[in-house]
């Protein structure tokens, strides 16, 4: 469902990661290594907001160079920060990407409702504090069917019961569809029942 080959990425002289090559099948993976050391990177270019050097990078069987819109259309993306809609609406947001992917916006307002954000649906980004931001964009986990699942930090800011909603969320996720995460924390990729990826061994297995 998810492969890269030979992918690579360099700041200046600093190469972030080279040659780096994976294949994911159904399930929950969990990216875990220092600051700094690309996790967040490699989800950015996985999802095609950041280029890489150089390397291939295949979503449900579509070449993320050469068919992007089908590409992107199989994955939802969860940056771990909404620093790109200062000023859209937490609904506006849900719609956007429900129409986008030509889906049913029903789910993500039933996941906003489990995540207790009703209150805030009408709020832009900008007014709402990290862990409501945080809990909007994973309410964009409900819409469609996603193939491939990239999540940064996804625990982070959110309180315990939220936190309990999304691990089932994504282990119901990671039945029938590639679930990869980065985290800090070790007992949330447990209860996920993630296998742990120390980074620097991502591109060995």
């Amino acid at each position: 469902m998810l492969r890269f080959t030979a992918l690579t990425k360099h700041y200046g002289s600093r190469a972030l990661f080279e040659g780096v090559t994976q294949h994911f099948d159904a399930g929950c993976y969990a990216l875990m290594g220092p600051n700094g050391c690309g996790k967040s990177t490699l989800l950015a270019i996985l999802a095609g907001v950041v280029p890489a050097d150089a390397g291939r990078i295949e979503i449900d069987g579509h070449a993320l160079d050469s068919a992007p819109l089908e590409a992107k259309a199989a994955l939802v993306y969860i940056p771990d920060t909404a620093e790109a809609y200062p000023f859209l609406s937490g609904r506006a947001l849900l719609e956007l990407v429900a129409s986008t992917k030509h889906a049913s916006l029903t789910p993500a307002l039933a996941l906003a409702e489990q995540f207790r954000l009703s209150p805030h649906l009408d709020k832009r980004f900008e007014q709402m504090s990290f862990g409501t931001q945080k809990k909007m964009l994973l309410a964009t986990l409900a819409i469609g069917t996603p193939r491939v699942v990239l999540a940064d930090e996804p625990s982070n800011g959110l309180d315990a019961l939220t936190r309990r909603v999304l691990v089932q969320k994504l282990i119901d996720m990671g039945r029938h569809a590639v679930v990869v995460f980065s985290t800090h924390d070790p007992e949330f990729a447990e209860e996920c029942g993630a296998r742990v990826l120390p980074f620097d061994t991502v591109g060995q297995a």
